[in-house]
């Protein structure tokens, strides 16, 4: 709230000062007004190559870019910490930029203070929440129940748009779908085991259970859940999937966050395993290691998210979305339509589970015949055997 008072203040001293420049500041108001939209994206702490999320809202805002024949630049934080992401901002909008996308949760500090700092620019926020707003914003005291507080205190929300999705519903389907494709010991590995990861791993082995119960074999389907520590494969954590993919007979592993996928693809090569992709539809990225290893993907509609925001930031239709933080996933009984889903055209489907099968699922999911719970806290509990290994760093 305090942030906001000075806000307020500063833009009052501004005003002041400039009170005795008449035509001048009109003029200056206009050409303000007329301002060529040039967009800024910013990764977290990782970079646009990573294969997930940050290269997905790159790609995205370029081509958005390209498209709309728009000024598009991206920037690194020089490390990974709150203050070199602010730098980042301040050095966007040094150059020019006057819409900013956030990649990541890890952003919340930076709307909290850039947001009032730059009451003009615009920013969309992609996977920060409520919670993550106000447990930064709070700090020490805070019971992590965003509804228990007005998340407007800590933040601008004249010049922001959040968004975050239901990773537990795409990673649902994509459970379900390895289950009744025919697999029986599945595997879980995340990056680090933060709340986008988790609610991504905890609907998987919800859709797991979910189908092993339709099918009468709760007692022959098995999860095996892990997370490496960090967003990228390495030695360590490939050894700790041959062992998976080895020893304890798993067929297939929902890899997911950044580069971790590497670790679990060079495992599945070994073995004729097999690996679920994250985020976006990973089947190029993953068949690269050998052709046809991708099962499915479990992913989230950044795409559409951005084109939808920066269209009504072009189109002058910002107030459809500033103000808002809001949590996206099913729109339709349409899986076209949705903010989550698994490709269509590269999912391999078969005689047990086919595409229209899948059609299907969305649709008894859109029309609530399934709980499926968002709490990234706790482990689910099942009647199939899942494990949860914590942390391999």
């Amino acid at each position: 709230m305090k942030r906001k008072i000075m806000a307020v203040l500063l833009a009052a001293a501004m005003t002041g000062s400039l009170a005795g420049c008449g035509s001048t500041q009109n003029k200056n108001a206009a050409d303000a007004s007329e301002e060529k939209m040039k967009v800024a994206m910013l990764t977290d702490s990782g970079d646009i190559t990573d294969q997930s999320f940050n290269q997905m809202t790159y790609e995205a805002c370029k081509a958005w870019g390209k498209e709309n024949d728009i000024e598009f630049n991206y920037y690194k934080p020089q490390s990974d910490s709150d203050e070199a992401r602010t730098a980042s901002v301040d050095q966007a909008v040094a150059d020019g930029a006057n819409v900013i996308v956030l990649s990541g949760y890890v952003f919340a500090p930076t709307v909290i203070d850039e947001s009032d700092l730059y009451p003009e620019v615009k920013f969309l926020a992609l996977d920060v929440s409520a919670g993550d707003i106000c447990e930064k914003g709070i700090g020490e005291g805070y019971d992590y129940n965003p509804d228990h507080y007005n998340v407007t205190d800590y933040y601008n929300e004249d010049n922001v748009y959040c968004c975050t999705y239901q990773e537990e519903l795409s990673g649902f389907m994509a459970g379900y779908a390895a289950v009744m494709l025919g697999y029986r010991h599945l595997g879980f590995l995340g990056g680090m085991s933060v709340p986008a990861v988790n609610r991504y791993g905890y609907g998987y082995v919800q859709g797991a259970d979910a189908a092993a119960k339709e099918l009468g074999i709760t007692d022959e389907v098995q999860v095996e859940y892990v997370c490496g520590g960090q967003f990228y494969g390495d030695a360590d954590i490939t050894a700790y999937m041959d062992t998976w993919y080895g020893s304890k007979g798993v067929e297939v592993v929902f890899a997911c966050g950044g580069g971790i996928y590497t670790s679990a693809a060079e495992a599945a090569v070994k073995t004729g395993g097999k690996v679920i992709g994250v985020d976006s539809d990973q089947s190029a990225t993953i068949d690269d290691y050998k052709e046809g290893l991708t099962v499915t993907s479990a992913m989230k509609g950044l795409q559409v998210t951005i084109d939808n925001v920066l269209d009504a930031i072009l189109d002058n239709e910002w107030d459809k979305y500033v103000g808002k933080i809001e949590n996206l996933g099913m729109e339709s009984p349409d899986p076209a339509e949705n903010y989550v889903q698994l490709p269509e055209e590269t999912t391999q489907w078969d005689g047990t589970f086919t595409k229209e099968d899948y059609q299907k699922l969305v649709q008894r999911m859109y029309n609530g015949e399934y709980e499926v719970s968002s709490d990234s806290t706790t482990f689910p509990e099942t009647e199939i055997t899942a494990t949860d290994y914590g942390s391999i760093k």
